[in-house]
């Protein structure tokens, strides 16, 4: 008796390896036909942010409640949230060729005049004082980062990646911040992206990722003649080409011609711009605000399109899912939301994520004839 039941759990464990085996030669065929432009993925919105600490938060709420309002959400280190299913994140960043202009944030003295007590060291290990790309979100007041560099962020993300070499590309939006803040009158002033400074941006990316850990727009442009014929023509890597890579895309549209002068269709550049829709250079735009109208007809040309799902924790604290539900219905590949599914809303059940825990999904407008979700990852609770 005991014998048969050895031979029939045998025989059970080998039918259940063959279908393991099967499910992963059908991902394997499935990826050899299904594109980057053709899942739909969830995004985290200021990925780096680690809010406020409690003596800037208190000052915050006396100073300006209305910004606080605004401001008071935080996110967990990249790591974990790509962990937590989130494939495209958000990374601010401030040029700092010398080194040491957002060493010493005015908040910190407006902490101690105030009165209250101090909050943990801005910067223990001195990672302001050195030149270099820094990851904020507003100069002298809203200061903290989950990572204070960009190559302290591109390496976290760049580890996470090698550990998970068959994850889904990630797509990497990079806000570039310039220019004086008419809010913060007496702020430091950013430097400006000039092209020379967009050269050592894509320096920087470079001396944490390896070309062939990108997906890059010559990539994509191939043979053709601009980049927006290639993507008006579909030809964006297929998910076998780009498991295991990151895909830059820059956040501000009015920096697009200091970006792609000399540099016709992103010709040897890293990240794709938030082009204009039918520009040479157009692979990627921005709808945060778009109907799913505007959004749909943009992703059946071919683009990849970012949209935001909530803004300023407003939607996070009623639980108002109106404009998260219609991101959803539409056929962005990337929906932005400062809540992913492992960092729902403290005040309401607000959550932005896939049903049965999918970090991805085949895209609801583009996506090809028997496509399955499934097979594209495996639940965030599995990893």
């Amino acid at each position: 008796m005991k014998r048969a039941t050895s031979i029939s759990f045998a025989m059970v464990t080998i039918a259940m390896s063959g279908l393991a085996l099967a499910q992963q030669t059908t991902a394997a065929q499935q990826d050899q036909r299904v594109h980057v432009n053709q899942i739909q993925v969830i995004g985290s919105h200021n990925s780096y942010h680690a809010g406020f600490p409690p003596s800037a938060r208190k000052l915050m709420g006396m100073k300006s409640p209305e910004g606080l309002h605004a401001l008071d959400y935080h996110h967990a280190p990249l790591a974990d949230q790509l962990s937590g299913g989130v494939r495209q994140i958000e990374i601010d960043v401030y040029a700092d060729s010398k080194g040491g202009r957002y060493a010493h944030p005015a908040i910190l003295g407006m902490v101690a005049k105030a009165g209250l007590p101090a909050d943990p060291e801005f910067d223990p290990h001195h990672m302001m004082d050195k030149p270099g790309f820094k990851v904020l979100h507003m100069q002298d007041i809203d200061v903290r980062s989950t990572c204070m560099t960009l190559i302290a962020c591109l390496t976290d993300v760049r580890s996470w990646s090698k550990r998970h070499p068959q994850h889904l590309p990630i797509f990497i939006l990079i806000e570039t911040k310039e220019g004086k803040d008419r809010n913060l009158p007496n702020a430091v002033t950013p430097e400006p992206f000039t092209a020379p400074v967009f050269d050592a941006l894509d320096k920087e990316i470079r001396s944490v990722f390896k070309t062939d850990e990108m997906i890059t727009p010559d990539d994509v442009r191939g043979d053709s003649a601009t980049l927006v014929k290639a993507v008006h023509a579909g030809r964006w890597p297929t998910l076998a080409q780009a498991r295991g890579k990151v895909m830059f895309l820059l956040d501000q549209r009015h920096v697009e011609p200091i970006y792609t002068k000399g540099h016709p269709s992103l010709e040897g550049r890293v990240l794709f711009t938030n082009a204009e829709p039918g520009a040479p250079d157009a692979a990627f735009t921005e709808e945060n605000d778009g109907s799913r109208e505007e959004i749909d007809a943009l992703v059946k040309q071919g683009y990849l399109v970012r949209t935001r799902s909530d803004e300023n924790t407003d939607q996070a604290r009623t639980n108002d899912t109106t404009r998260r539900d219609l991101a959803l219905s539409s056929g962005a590949q990337m929906i932005s939301t400062d809540y992913p599914a492992s960092e729902p809303s403290r005040w309401t059940k607000y959550v932005v994520e896939f049903s049965d825990g999918l970090v991805a999904r085949c895209n609801p407008v583009t996506k090809p004839d028997g496509c399955v979700d499934k097979l594209l990852a495996p639940p965030a609770s599995a990893r």
